[in-house]
Parts: C-alpha cells; structure tokens; sequence
C-alpha cells in the first residue's frame, strides 16, 4: 500500500503563518485538524512501518515546526528493508511545491525535483530512490530528469500506461533514450478505488483482505517467475481524515498481528519490490503523455477547460498571467545577478537555495559560498532574487487549478506566491511586475461571484493584511 500525504501549503508568504481557519474547528486551522484526525494516529499506531509513503515537503517542514514528535515518527518509520541496502526504505521523496511538472518550464522541472530529492536527503538521512510525481502527472522529459538525478522508480496509474491491456501485477521500466531507464509500478485502480471511495468496502479489514485482496493471487502467476504484487495507492488523508476511523483499518489489514491467521500473501512495499534489482531486469512498457492520476482528460484540469469542471474558463487564463510574470522574473532576476554572478550561475545558485528554506544552511553563508569576494550589499541582493525565485516556484503549486472556482483559498494562496515574488523583485529593481500581472488577471472570471483575477487577487492581500495600492 501507499500512501501520499500532502496538503496545500496553507502559510503566508508574507508573515510565514497561517492564518486562522474557521471551517477547521474545533481546531485552529486544517493542518491542525488533519494532523490531529491523520497523520498523529497513523504515525503512533505504527502504520507508516508496513507501507509505501511520501510526505510533501512543505507539509513536513509544517509538521517539524508544529508537531515534531509525529514528524518524527514519519522519519523513524522510513525503515531499510532488508534487501541489502540503506537507500531502500519504505518512504520515497515528491517534488517539492507540488507543481504539475509536465506543465513546467524544464528547468522549474529540474529545480522542483531537485529540492524534492534534496529536502528527503535532510529530512530522512538518506538519498531517496523513489519519487512521487505530482498528481502523478507525467511525460518523457520529467522522467528523463528523474533518471538524471539517480532516482530508480515512480508509481502512476494505470491509464497512464501506453498499453491499455498492460497487467499491473508487476514494475516495468520505460526506457527513456540515452542509455538512461526508471522503474514504473502501476497501481490497482479497482483496489485503490474501493479502498478510497468505497467506504462499506473499508468497514472490516479482514472482509477486504480475503474478499478484495486475495483473488488479485489466485491466478496461474507469471511464467519467468515473478512474483504478483497488488499496489493500493490512496490519499493519506483517508485514513482518519477523510474516513474517519480509517487508521484502524489501515492498521489492521497491514499489521494484523499474531491473533490473525495467514492471508495468503504478504505485505510488502514499493521499495523491498524494486529493491536492488537493476531496471533492465523488468519487462518494459511506455507510458501515456501528459497524464496524470486525478484528470482522465490529461492535465486539463490545471490549465484548460477540462470536461470534468463546470466552468473551467478561468484556468487558463490564470496559467498564462503567471506565465507571463515568471518570464519577467526571471528576466530581471537574470539581469541584477549578472552585475556579480557569471552567466547561469543564479539557476544553479537556486538548484540548492532549498538548504536555506530548510534550514541547513544560513542565508549568509549560502551567499558568501556562491559569491565570496561579493560585497554586503550584492550578497543581500542574491538572497532577495531567490527569495523571489522561491515564491514565483510556489505561484504553480497544482492547488490554485485543481478546484471549480479561483476564489477559493488555494486559489488565493498561489495569487499570494505571486504578489510576493513580484514585490521582491520590483523592490529590487524598480520595475512593475506586479501591475502587469493585475492586468492580467482581469482576464478570468470567478463562475460564481462573477468577479474577475484581478478583483480576487485583491481581495487575498487584503485577507493577508498586505497594502493593495
């Protein structure tokens, strides 16, 4: 089983906080909540042990601040399995603000996996070999920067498999040219679905066990000998949070204890299977373009009008007006660091701007090390244009999209990204970025207040508390 826990960051840019959310009561905001109704039970119920998981990286960095013991118990539950080496434990790594990364910039694509991978290193202790891609959304070129940073495997669903008769009993590779190869585990829709969305399905683990589960073994096998495996992917959040009482099951059907007898088959995860064995040992398959796990239209629903929204006229003209500001950033951003950085030298600077954010390094020391002989005051620029980087990253996370209307907070919160990073650059250059952008926002429209992006965007600085003049 796995389990991909993440939640919107919900802090604001500006004050690093969130603010207080009434809806969550009788706790002060939804990580509060979710916390306290999933992530605590999972982690002390010792669930995280017997499964497959990611832990999104803004989530962690929350759960560290504010609840550091169940942080804790997601990183002390990353155990090795056995198989001879240290980089297969159960967890696995995501890109790190949670972007629709087929829909990136390749070299957003290459930062957001590279801080993915790098705050797993320093949060877990180790070099993750899996990756969780967001929403699973994929293409060639997001798996070919995957290989390039050494990760192994990813999971998708099985639609995104190029073969639609494809048996998910067992990983494949994708070759992906160039000598370059990764492991692709699909998981079981049928099984993943009633575990998700089935909630009489879920009422008994041991009804699941032997009604769901065990007839997934009960055929021939694979002729070269490969064992069958059955991957249930879900939420985390369903279990306690979505579900309520879902821990329980989760933790009975994965670690049923001596009063059970034998099921039949065994639990394992996605690690221990992949495990040592070299990619070129399973079959190969390819995959489904610009796919994903949650839009069976491909990644429309975070930039188009997909069939699934009842008015998603408003999608794409929000992508276009952060498009047009990221352009601008970096153009700017590209052009003060050129007054004491050699050209490229910013991109490669914000490959690894991810230890100042986690806290592994000081700002400081980040820019004495990229520009020793600079001054007091160049050093400060460099920091200001990747805090600006940092947040025009953020402005994509898939939230902002996912949902039928922009004036929702996940909406709002990517609006906020964006005002950040446009204030730190146009303070720094004296430019305005963040006026073209309010231009263009007034190209989408809310469905149900009939407001236009520019009224939105408003309306989220002044909730924050920040000057909308």
């Amino acid at each position: 089983m796995h389990g991909h826990f993440y939640q919107p960051e919900r802090r604001d840019p500006f004050s690093g906080e969130i603010v207080p959310q009434p809806a969550a009561a009788p706790y002060r905001d939804w990580n509060a909540r979710i916390d306290a109704e999933c992530y605590k039970p999972n982690a002390e119920r010792g669930n995280l042990r017997h499964i497959s998981y990611d832990l999104g990286p803004t989530l962690a960095s929350w759960m560290a601040t504010h609840d550091a013991t169940t942080h804790q118990g997601f990183v002390d539950s990353d155990a090795p399995l056995g198989v001879g080496d240290r980089d297969t434990g159960n967890a696995m790594a995501q890109s790190y603000h949670h972007a629709i990364l087929p829909l990136a910039a390749l070299a957003d694509r290459r930062t957001e996996i590279r801080w993915g991978l790098r705050d797993f290193d320093l949060r877990f202790g180790r070099r993750p070999t899996g990756i969780w891609l967001p929403e699973t959304a994929v293409d060639l070129p997001t798996l070919r920067i995957l290989a390039d940073e050494r990760v192994k495997y990813t999971i998708l669903a099985p639609w995104q498999a190029a073969d639609t008769r494809l048996d998910t009993g067992r990983p494949y590779r994708v070759e992906l040219g160039g000598g370059r190869q990764i492991v692709v585990i699909f998981y079981d829709a049928e099984l993943s679905a009633s575990a998700s969305f089935q909630s009489d399905a879920t009422m008994n683990a041991d009804d699941f066990a032997r009604e769901r589960i065990l007839p997934r073994f009960s055929g021939p096998g694979f002729r070269d000998g490969t064992p069958v495996t059955a991957l249930i992917a879900t939420d985390g959040e369903l279990y306690g949070h979505h579900q309520k009482f879902r821990d329980l099951f989760l933790a009975r059907l994965v670690n049923p204890g001596p009063d059970v007898p034998d099921r039949g088959f065994d639990i394992t995860t996605v690690g221990a299977i992949v495990g040592g064995t070299p990619a070129g040992a399973f079959l190969p398959t390819q995959i489904a373009e610009r796919t994903s796990w949650s839009c069976h239209h491909g990644v429309l629903r975070w930039t188009a009008e997909c069939p699934d929204a009842a008015d998603g006229r408003w999608k794409g003209p929000l992508r276009a007006a952060l498009e047009r500001l990221a352009a601008g950033l970096d153009v700017v951003a590209g052009g003060l660091a050129g007054d004491f950085m050699e050209p490229g030298a910013l991109w490669r600077a914000r490959d690894e701007y991810v230890d100042v954010i986690f806290g592994a390094e000081s700002p400081d020391g980040f820019a004495r090390r990229w520009i020793p002989l600079a001054t007091t005051e160049q050093r400060e620029r460099l920091l200001v244009l990747l805090e600006a980087e940092r947040w025009r990253l953020a402005m994509f996370a898939s939230d902002g999209w996912f949902w039928d209307d922009p004036v929702r907070l996940e909406t709002k919160h990517v609006m906020l990204c964006a005002a950040r990073a446009a204030r730190l650059i146009d303070g720094a250059a004296d430019t305005d970025l963040e006026g073209r952008l309010v231009d263009d926002l007034t190209l989408l429209t809310s469905p149900s207040r009939r407001i236009d992006g520019s009224a939105i965007y408003l309306e989220a600085l002044s909730d924050a508390g920040q000057p909308v003049g």
